[in-house]
């Protein structure tokens, strides 16, 4: 495996020139920032401050999603499991063959969605990938993307 340390699945936003962790909803307008310390218009919540803004006060928006290949097939590294006698990764398969994902040992977890966990060094070519998303959500709509 490579020295990338695993981070799953998140967005990113950029707010007033600050990066934050952040999550889409309650609407598809709204989008919910995420800090460790109070910071003015945020919210304490359970270890952590939260605030709600709508999306297009945004400056971006980033998904970052942990890929890599397991099989030689294209997965997405949803977790790190530390359960078993070996480091592990909880992976899911990102490839277009359910059989192909089944001869590898996946289980079937949703219709066409699997998963398996795995010890880290049998996942391949790990890599944070940052995908931009429209802060307009319109944009969304209007690309066929949402």
């Amino acid at each position: 495996m490579s020295d990338i340390e695993p981070v799953g699945l998140g967005f990113v936003a950029g707010h007033r020139g600050q990066a934050y962790a952040a999550a889409i909803g309650p609407d598809n307008d709204d989008v919910v920032l995420f800090s460790e310390s109070p910071e003015e218009g945020f919210t304490q919540a359970a270890g952590y401050w939260r605030r709600q803004v709508p999306r297009a006060e945004l400056e971006w928006l980033t998904l970052l999603r942990t890929v890599g290949a397991y099989g030689g097939e294209p997965c997405v590294v949803l977790d790190e499991d530390d359960t078993g006698d070996v480091p592990g990764l909880h992976i899911a398969y990102a490839g277009h063959s359910g059989v192909r994902a089944e001869a590898l040992g996946y289980w079937l977890v949703d219709h066409g969605a699997y998963e398996v966990v795995v010890s880290r060094d049998e996942v391949q070519s790990v890599r944070v990938e940052r995908i931009s998303v429209p802060i307009r959500p319109d944009a969304d709509r209007a690309t066929g993307d949402a």
